[in-house]
């Protein structure tokens, strides 16, 4: 096993660890077998924009595994843990994306919503796009994503409250897919997947749609609609602001009573440009971490709104942005060590009782009477859709990139693979020493960590001179 895991390092092929899914305890996500609370070290990731959802053509984001296993070697050099993905299409297969991303120490948020029409809830008349073929296909993309272990969560809906005006019917919709989606996860998946919302940082708006999602009807903490997490969409911090300027502090005192997991489902303010990702050490630091669990940052491929690392060619081909590198630096300066190996929290939080008195702003819906299921929506709760896609982790039969990749200085890039992690390990900014890979940004070399099994006699005189080869196995520049 010693001598199989070694030469996986060097690109062979195997059926890599797969990451130990997440639970949901009180306010944190908890790994069940350290008892850790986690920290989202995240990335946005939709190659090709919009356009990377392509049903007609059979495209989406993690269709393609050789674009896959490219983005995930520089996401796990970078120091990525987990990747939300926006649009996706339920009838592709995603197995070898998705063991690429466990194999590199990554968790998967999935939005099952797309913006085409018939896929997401219209937020101008919720109860137009509330019917049985839409959740068909929200239970669609739960039935694909749900037996992969790096699957950390589903998205019920995505800023479609933002402003006090679709927060006055919106909100009854998404407690209602929320509710549908953890009621099909109950009856078909084999763990539980937590379900919840990702919000527009409106802040006429905010506390009141984070109080209705997390609060519990008739105080009953096993409410299915009842939201399992919070995030927001976030871009307040821009350049050299700080914890006050930025008005984290109020987020902070905002949330600080939260009963569900708070985090940031995007974040990087693209003013100025480069960005400067300040913002990072306060993220991971001692006056967010009680409250927040960390955040995904915008995003990872360069669209026409400038918010990328890299910009990720038609041919294939990667050209990585100086944003890349700022991003790493300002990771490298984190003690990621200590930030993931904060025990969680044994105290019990009661979540709020739903309540009119717990909405503030005039106009927004404080009535929590949550929509039933359309007709025939039950019967696919209970029977499962049909067809039904499935998803696994598969064996990768090479992790290196087939790609050329350019770093910010115009350089290219030889060595690039994605390194899968031993055991049941998560990746880690600047884990040079564990399988995290080798830095663009650097010559330095990275050894994979080799789990510590027994071995046979033979594998005993192989083992060295293969370890020393991983040790050269870095990225060289040419």
């Amino acid at each position: 096993m010693l001598m199989q895991s070694a030469l996986v390092a060097l690109g062979g092929a195997t059926l890599a660890a797969a990451v130990t899914p997440l639970k949901v305890q009180g306010r944190q996500f908890v790994n069940s077998k350290n008892g850790n609370a986690f920290q989202i070290v995240g990335m946005a990731y939709q190659i090709g924009g919009s356009s990377g959802y392509d049903p007609k053509h059979g495209k989406d984001p993690l269709s393609n595994g050789d674009i896959c296993k490219r983005d995930a070697a520089l996401m796990q050099d970078l120091g990525v843990n987990t990747i939300r993905v926006y649009n996706l299409d339920p009838n592709l297969n995603h197995d070898e994306c998705a063991s690429i991303f466990n194999a590199a120490g990554m968790y998967m948020l999935i939005d099952v919503n797309s913006p085409l029409a018939g896929e997401s809830l219209n937020s101008g008349a919720p109860w137009e796009s509330y019917y049985a073929e839409y959740l068909n296909r929200t239970f669609a993309i739960v039935e694909a994503f749900k037996s992969y272990p790096n699957t950390l969560a589903f998205f019920s809906g995505n800023e479609v409250i933002d402003s006090v005006k679709t927060g006055a019917t919106v909100p009854p919709y998404v407690r209602a897919v929320t509710r549908d989606l953890k009621n099909y996860i109950k009856n078909h998946a084999d763990r539980p997947i937590p379900v919840g919302y990702s919000a527009a940082d409106v802040r006429d708006v905010l506390e009141d749609t984070w109080n209705y999602f997390q609060c519990a009807i008739d105080g009953d903490e096993n409410d299915m609609s009842r939201a399992d997490l919070f995030a927001l969409n976030s871009y307040s911090w821009c350049g050299e602001s700080s914890f006050q300027e930025s008005g984290y502090d109020q987020l902070v005192a905002l949330f600080k009573s939260t009963s569900v997991p708070v985090f940031y489902s995007e974040y990087g303010c693209n003013t100025p440009s480069p960005r400067v990702f300040t913002e990072v050490g306060t993220i991971y630091g001692p006056e967010m971490m009680g409250v927040f669990s960390g955040g995904v940052v915008y995003e990872f491929a360069q669209e026409k709104n400038n918010y990328g690392l890299a910009e990720c060619n038609d041919d294939g081909t990667v050209n990585l942005l100086t944003d890349y590198r700022t991003l790493q630096n300002q990771y490298k300066k984190v003690d990621f060590s200590t930030v993931q190996g904060v025990k969680a929290a044994n105290a019990k939080i009661t979540p709020p009782e739903c309540k009119s008195s717990l909405i503030k702003e005039k106009g927004f819906n404080n009535n929590f009477t949550i929509p039933a299921p359309p007709p025939g929506t039950q019967k696919i709760i209970d029977n499962g859709v049909s067809p039904k896609p499935s998803g696994k982790i598969i064996d990768i039969s090479d992790y290196s990139v087939k790609h050329q990749v350019k770093d910010a200085d115009g350089k290219a890039l030889t060595g690039l693979a994605v390194k899968p992690l031993a055991g049941d390990a998560v990746n880690t900014p600047g884990a040079s020493g564990s399988g995290s890979g080798s830095s663009p940004s650097s010559t330095h070399n990275a050894a994979p960590t080799l789990a510590p099994q027994g071995a046979i006699s033979a594998a005993v005189m192989i083992i060295p001179a293969v370890v020393a080869l991983c040790f050269t196995a870095g990225f060289t520049l040419i």
